[in-house]
């Protein structure tokens, strides 16, 4: 089977829609960062999201990066981060010079603990750690438990930093994901819900922030008429081309997302009845936005592995992944502090991401439910 031909996780769902925005952009002549399709597709996700602010920009890790660094967070921070995450959440933290303290994860969701959370703060406090701010991250597409993690960031005198870069689209207790914390980061990237090419956005209710976010962006030059500069700046702003696409992928999320939940419903019937296995982020879809479906299989119950489902999905050209490897054991954060209890470390070993794409057509997902009931049949 070729390259075209294989099952992907997540390919990018764009068509002559996106194709039309973008040529238009290009016509307008609004070729540079800036442009009206950029201040539009942030008004659009800000009003999307029900926030005031949005900051278009080249990815979720430097919308992350800016907001840390407009807070002043640098070396002699620490930084409580989900362990149970990409790399890019920690590499923003490490940016600033400040260290990540690593904080092990719900089984149920794979999010933030938060009676975990509650022990690390309370531990940093007791050690003396400067603690400005907390990172959870919402996990394939499922909001952490946000009142229990903003209640435990207040009383500590932490800002909140939601990564919701895999979230767009889902709600927690009925607000939008990306609506919650002091400032809350989306990502663009190709294999997302929905897709710019690369960027992302910084979205918060703090108009100071987005202003002083917007002005790192674009090598915090100053208001004057020569190129005066006060602080170290970065290059960070979305381009109003991949801004146009951005719009165009907009205005079809709805269906994208309605799209990725008919397949999980459906993994989660092929699943059904299966001992040992379960869709990780719990019995229900509520809220969720589906991003990737990620199936927890117990080798002590169940009759097979995930290795089994992984490798009959290869054999058929279906590409799977395992899930997250925890942050604390890759061999760049040796050395870092965490508050860990082993869960995330066994969701690694138990966890297989499986092809959840809104482009993924019913041919494709065919293939899939059958290689999933040959092997929950074996």
């Amino acid at each position: 089977m070729t390259h075209e031909e294989r099952i992907l996780l997540s390919s990018p769902d764009v068509g002559e829609l996106e194709a039309e925005h973008v040529l238009r952009a290009i016509r307008s002549g609004w070729v540079a960062p800036a442009g009206p399709d950029l201040t539009a597709f942030e008004t659009e996700v800000a009003e999307r999201v029900g926030v005031d602010h949005a900051v278009g920009l080249s990815s979720g890790t430097a919308a992350l990066h800016l907001a840390l660094v407009s807070w002043g967070v640098g070396p002699g921070d620490v930084v409580p981060v989900s362990t149970f995450t990409f790399a890019a959440t920690v590499n923003a933290i490490r940016y600033t010079g400040a260290e990540p303290h690593f904080v092990d994860c719900d089984e149920e969701t794979g999010n933030l603990s938060p009676r975990l959370l509650e022990q690390a703060l309370t531990t940093l406090h007791e050690q003396g750690a400067r603690v400005p701010v907390v990172v959870p991250v919402d996990m394939l597409g499922k909001c952490v438990d946000y009142d229990a993690i903003s209640s435990l960031t207040t009383a500590a005198g932490a800002r909140l930093l939601c990564d919701a870069a895999e979230s767009f689209g889902a709600t927690y207790a009925g607000r939008a994901a990306g609506s919650f914390g002091d400032a809350s980061v989306l990502s663009f990237n190709g294999n997302k819900i929905m897709t710019t090419s690369g960027g992302g956005m910084l979205l918060t209710g703090d108009e100071a922030l987005a202003q002083h976010v917007r002005k790192l962006s674009t090598q915090a030059r100053e208001p004057v008429p020569h190129y005066e500069h006060t602080e170290i700046g970065y290059n960070y702003r979305l381009s109003n081309i991949l801004a146009a696409l951005g719009r165009g992928q907009l205005s079809r999320l709805d269906e994208m997302l309605a799209r990725r939940r008919q397949w999980r419903e459906r993994y989660r019937a092929a699943f059904a009845g299966s001992p040992g296995v379960r869709i990780l982020g719990g019995a229900e879809d509520a809220g969720d936005n589906c991003w990737l479906t990620a199936v927890v299989v117990d080798p002590a119950v169940s009759s097979w592995t995930v290795e089994d489902l992984g490798t009959a999905m290869e054999a058929r050209g279906v590409e799977t992944r395992p899930v997250w490897k925890p942050m604390h054991l890759q061999p760049v954060s040796a050395g870092l502090s965490g508050t860990l209890d082993g869960t995330s470390e066994k969701l690694f070993s138990q966890g297989l991401t499986l092809p959840s794409g809104s482009v993924m057509r019913e041919q494709q997902f065919e293939v899939v439910e059958a290689v999933v009931a040959a092997v929950v049949g074996s």
